[in-house]
């Protein structure tokens, strides 16, 4: 089993950034797919963001695509998501995923965690 716990969200002006961290427990999940995902008020959860293949892979929704980066830490056990010039239509609950899969299709990962808000203001 691994739990995780999501943290760095906020409330943030158009143009700036915020780091989410996603801290794992239970078990190492170095070599776990990992993905970000966000649900805005009335619209479904979208995915943004995947590391797979342990670690060597990363994948991005067109619509954050230069404007985000996934990373992780194994030596700390926590993923992170790097965010840039931020924007209001990326104000949402962002939740982190992980699965003992090299690669995951769409959102189908084992572990999530309970999420954190980014709220951005223009």
């Amino acid at each position: 089993q691994v739990q995780l716990v999501e943290s760095g969200g906020g409330l943030v002006q158009a143009g700036g950034s915020l780091r989410l961290s996603c801290a794992a427990s239970g078990r190492s999940f170095s070599t776990y797919a990992m993905g970000w995902f966000r649900q805005a008020p009335g619209k479904e959860r979208e995915f943004v963001a995947a590391l797979f293949w342990f670690g060597r892979t990363t994948n991005y929704a067109d619509s954050v695509k230069g404007r985000f980066t996934i990373s992780r830490d194994n030596a700390k056990n926590t993923g992170y998501l790097q965010m840039n010039s931020l924007k209001p239509e990326d104000t949402a609950v962002y939740y982190c995923a992980a699965d003992p899969r090299a690669v995951v299709a769409g959102d189908a990962y084992n572990y999530w965690g309970q999420g954190t808000q980014v709220t951005v203001s223009s």
